[in-house]
């Protein structure tokens, strides 16, 4: 009963479901939780909806003064693929590094991991509403693109899903590593901002690492977002040779595994004190 400080049976102190016994099912539970805390959070919403929304208004038109001529990609090209970046920095990184945070410090993480639920499945399960979210608002970017601006469709459906469904695995592993600066929620958004910036301005999102000097264009490959971009770039307008792409999905690879190994190694279940 609600007055005897008992909680619903079926369901974890957290309100987690634990009717579910499969991964899968425990999983989705975690994320359904996490989806509803997401929607009473109004200013996760702004980051998450809008916000990307704003910067790919913000880079279009600072993009308008840039020489793309060496690239052979027009202004709206570099724009709506560069959008993906924006998309998964903003919905998956930045607010999945405050999600993590906020329930770390509520001890959320902790009782979670007293039940059945293993350390991969909590963090999954808590990701799943933005790679959602993330993967809905690509598909509306290639139809927008291809619709209104007259865009081709694209050259590789599959190899556009492939950089997506990378980034999105990549930049959740590095913001759980992240939260190992963080000591609250809102201290999590400005430690956020360095990879953010770093990955907007660096990656090819903002400037095609073709359109830079060589010795910067030679830094900028080698940071995580960067391989990313080019496969989601390649798999909308191609271009690209077999060595390339190959070349672009181990080193995305490589990152991935090094965030997983950040995770492993820095992220932290209890408050910081």
């Amino acid at each position: 009963m609600a007055g005897n400080g008992m909680r619903p049976a079926g369901t974890t102190g957290t309100g987690v479901p634990t009717s579910s016994t499969t991964v899968a099912g425990r999983a989705l539970a975690l994320g359904r939780a996490e989806l509803t805390l997401l929607l009473r959070n109004k200013s996760a919403l702004y980051i998450t909806l809008l916000m990307p929304v704003f910067m790919v208004y913000a880079m279009r038109s600072g993009t308008k003064n840039l020489d793309l001529e060496a690239t052979g990609l027009s202004v709206k090209e570099v724009t709506m693929t560069g959008a993906f970046g924006y998309v998964l920095l903003f919905v998956v990184y930045y607010h999945l590094m405050s999600a993590y945070t906020a329930r770390r410090e509520e001890l959320v993480l902790k009782r979670l991991r007293t039940g059945e639920t293993g350390d991969a499945e909590i963090l999954a399960g808590a990701a799943l509403p933005s790679a959602a979210i993330a993967l809905a608002q690509c598909v509306l970017l290639v139809v927008a693109g291809s619709v209104w601006l007259d865009m081709p469709a694209p050259a590789r459906p599959d190899l556009l899903l492939v950089g997506v469904l990378l980034g999105i695995v990549l930049l959740a592993a590095l913001a759980a590593a992240s939260t190992a600066l963080a000591r609250t929620s809102e201290s999590a958004q400005l430690a956020a901002m360095p990879l953010a910036m770093v990955s907007m301005l660096g990656s090819g999102m903002f400037w095609p690492l073709a359109a830079m000097p060589e010795a910067l264009a030679r830094f900028c490959e080698v940071l995580p977002m960067t391989p990313v971009v080019e496969l989601m770039r390649t798999g909308w307008l191609g271009g690209a040779s077999t060595a390339e792409i190959l070349g672009r999905l181990g080193a995305a690879l490589v990152w991935v595994i090094v965030g997983v190994f950040a995770v492993r190694r820095w992220f932290r279940w209890e408050p910081r004190r």
